[in-house]
């Protein structure tokens, strides 16, 4: 069941054209480019210990992603 939920919110994120990273899962943040099983944990766990994203450039805080990798992601994401 979970991993329906999971299916479905991606689909849906899609369909907008983002994902929100305040609230994606591994999954999810995996679909991006550049992002695979490891920085979409590092994700996870900067947004557990620092709180939800002000912003999509507070990306390059998290371990193994740096400015070019922010700017690739910005057409991608979103924090709401």
């Amino acid at each position: 069941m979970v991993k329906f939920f999971s299916l479905l919110l991606l689909v849906i994120s899609l369909a907008y054209g983002s994902i929100n990273i305040n609230k994606a899962s591994s999954a999810q943040l995996q679909t991006l480019n550049g992002i695979g099983p490891t920085k979409a944990l590092e994700i996870i766990k900067y947004r557990k210990s620092h709180g939800n994203f002000k912003n999509v450039d507070e990306l390059v805080n998290v371990k193994g992603i740096g400015p070019k990798t922010v700017q690739n992601l910005k057409s991608q994401v979103s924090i709401r």
